[in-house]
């Protein structure tokens, strides 16, 4: 493999390596105890920040929405992730959770948050599911003969029938 297809995977890796930590700790900040409320003396994340358990499904999602999509839309799932997780991380804030609880919940904003601003500055260039391949008609000829005999036999054709 070269070493710009690797570049270019990498930033891929990354978003969704940050998106599982994220999702991870979000999840882990929700069934944590927060403290008491109006009407139960111990409260779990969930029920003081609402929004922590569906960020991190949403989390969840974008990393399959990150591998499969591409171009634009890849960045709009990075805006969306970035909203999302400074909405849950300001309202965590403002909770006043336990240090470990908000220590928790703050990580997790900060891996959405950070695969989010990845998403958008490098989205468009990280490489796609499927993106390798193409339909036999937009194939392009290669220059050297040998790989276009080996690209004949991928195609199921006959590289040795002469036209």
């Amino acid at each position: 493999m070269s070493e710009p297809v690797r570049a270019g995977r990498r930033p891929l890796w990354i978003v969704v390596a940050l998106l599982v930590l994220g999702a991870v700790a979000l999840w882990g900040a929700s069934s944590m105890t927060w403290g008491a409320t109006g009407v139960k003396a111990e409260a779990t994340g969930a029920e003081v920040s609402p929004a922590l358990l569906p960020t991190a499904l949403l989390s969840a999602a974008a990393i399959a929405a990150v591998v499969a999509l591409g171009g634009w839309v890849r960045r709009l799932v990075g805006a969306v992730l970035v909203l999302a997780a400074a909405a849950v991380g300001f309202t965590s804030v403002a909770a006043g959770p336990p240090v470990v609880a908000l220590l928790v919940a703050l990580a997790g904003t900060a891996c959405v948050v950070g695969a989010g601003v990845v998403l958008l500055l490098r989205g468009g260039a990280m490489p796609r599911l499927g993106g390798g391949y193409q339909t036999p008609g937009a194939a392009k000829k290669s220059a050297d003969p040998e790989r276009e005999m080996w690209n004949a036999l991928e195609r199921g054709d006959d590289p040795t029938e002469r036209d």
